[in-house]
């Protein structure tokens, strides 16, 4: 049993209501939407991401003969014969991957029986969630340096395998060259990077023989670490082995930083290989670096052609979390609204309808009802998987990732930058507005 396709991976109040919902047999079609509620301190938008991981949860969605058995421990026969059986046979309406959005809008709606609907609540937001908040993040860094070489560095300080694996996925969709986590490449076929650690400079007794060793294993891919003990000590050994190299047509690609002053000592190595003739060798740079840091040394114009991005964005350490939740507004063909406070819903079934200027920029979203509600703008929500089939072959994640590319083209400068620009206006529409209305007077006259 492989457990993060499991349909245990679910909050326990997932099974408990849906014993009541088989009981009292409310069984009928429900509506679900995931939307954020709202935007993280710091960011202007969000990237949509992990929906293809949602849709391959909910296609092969089954209970195994021990799930069953561990079940039967805990919930009445009736219910265990309802598992048994349990096919996801709803809807899926989404954002697709690499979509820009903003709070309030849906990113995804589910349609489908109640119990089912309800019964795949947690996964699906755990897997949308994730994906979205590393896109995001990795977004800024895509934004900030749209001609560098960005690898994700950071599987090892991941919370968890799953989570190294799929922000390597999300950080690719919104736009960075690759990853170093091998398994991501065979998984996604994402571009890996890889360097050496400063463990093999101390294996050897002499620098300069750990760079040859390295250089002569790998002809056609030398990186160099270059700061174990002294960085332009380093540059020298480099610019010094080179020209040994070059006897047997070994040609050093790069050198990589990865402590101290990095804008420094770049411009340091950059002088140190441009007098010795190595003009094409690249400077890669990484260590605790974040879309701030990469800010800084772009500003201070440090000579550096690539950065490894690491624990910072494998954890979105500056927004950990999203705001985000999985609604009902729809029930046996009658609109539901949540009435919490600080946390009411817009109800019934939306689309979000998304305008752009006369240069092509988005300008302006409404969200919608589906029907009755006629708006201007292009129609963002898609479908993709009816009577629980997918609609669409799987995309290729290079493909995904030219599309979000493509998205940031939309964005005005001023949404762009690090700092937050004045809020996009997401209008809700006058239609829906007096739908909630209407609810709320409908609610109040039964709670009298």
């Amino acid at each position: 049993m492989n457990p993060l396709s499991s349909p245990l991976l679910a909050d326990l109040y997932q099974f408990t209501m849906l014993q009541t919902y088989l009981e009292q047999d409310m069984q009928q079609t429900a509506v679900f939407e995931l939307f954020m509620r709202k935007l993280p301190p710091g960011r202007n938008f969000l990237v949509a991401a992990g929906l293809e991981q949602a849709l391959e949860f909910l296609e092969n969605l089954t209970f195994s003969t021990e799930e069953l058995e561990w079940l039967a421990s805990r919930f009445p026969p009736h219910v265990i014969h309802y598992l048994e059986q349990f096919r996801f046979q709803g809807d899926v309406h989404a954002l697709p991957e690499g979509t820009i959005f903003f709070p309030n809008e849906p990113v995804l709606r589910i349609t489908a029986p109640m119990p089912q609907a309800q019964l795949v609540e947690s996964r699906i937001i755990n897997l949308l969630h994730f994906e979205t908040l590393i896109a995001s993040k990795a977004a800024r860094s895509v934004l900030i340096a749209p001609d560098k070489q960005l690898v994700d560095f950071g599987m090892r300080r991941a919370h968890g395998a799953e989570a190294g694996l799929l922000a390597a996925r999300a950080s690719y969709l919104a736009g960075f060259s690759g990853t170093a986590t091998v398994l991501a490449g065979t998984l996604y076929d994402i571009p890996i990077f890889g360097t050496m650690a400063h463990a093999f400079i101390q294996a050897h007794d002499d620098e300069s023989q750990a760079f040859e060793h390295f250089a002569r294993s790998h002809p056609d891919n030398t990186t160099l670490l270059i700061d174990t003990y002294d960085t332009e000590a380093g540059a020298h050994k480099v610019v010094a082995l080179a020209n040994k190299l070059k006897i047997d047509n070994i040609i050093i690609k790069g050198v990589r930083l990865d402590s101290g002053d990095l804008a420094q000592h770049a411009r340091n190595v950059r002088r140190i290989l441009d007098d010795g003739g190595l003009c094409d060798v690249t400077i890669f740079a990484s260590g605790n670096l974040d879309e701030y840091k990469l800010q800084t040394l772009l500003t201070a114009r440090a000579p550096i052609d690539g950065f490894g991005i690491g624990t910072a964005l494998d954890v979105s350490n500056d927004a950990p979390a999203l705001d985000c939740a999985y609604k009902l507004q729809e029930f046996a063909g009658k609109p539901r609204r949540k009435r919490s406070e600080g946390k009411a819903t817009w109800p019934g079934r939306k689309q979000v309808y998304r305008m752009f200027s006369r240069d092509g920029c988005i300008c302006g979203d409404t969200v919608a009802l589906e029907d009755g509600d006629p708006q201007q703008g292009t129609p963002l929500l898609q479908p993709f998987m009816h009577a629980g089939k997918r609609l669409r072959p799987k995309p290729s994640l290079h493909a995904l990732r030219q599309q979000t590319l493509m998205h940031y083209q939309s964005l005005p400068t001023t949404m762009m930058t690090m700092d937050c620009a004045d809020n996009y206006p997401v209008a809700i529409s006058t239609t829906l507005q007096a739908l909630a209305a209407q609810l709320d007077r409908e609610q109040l006259k039964r709670d009298q």
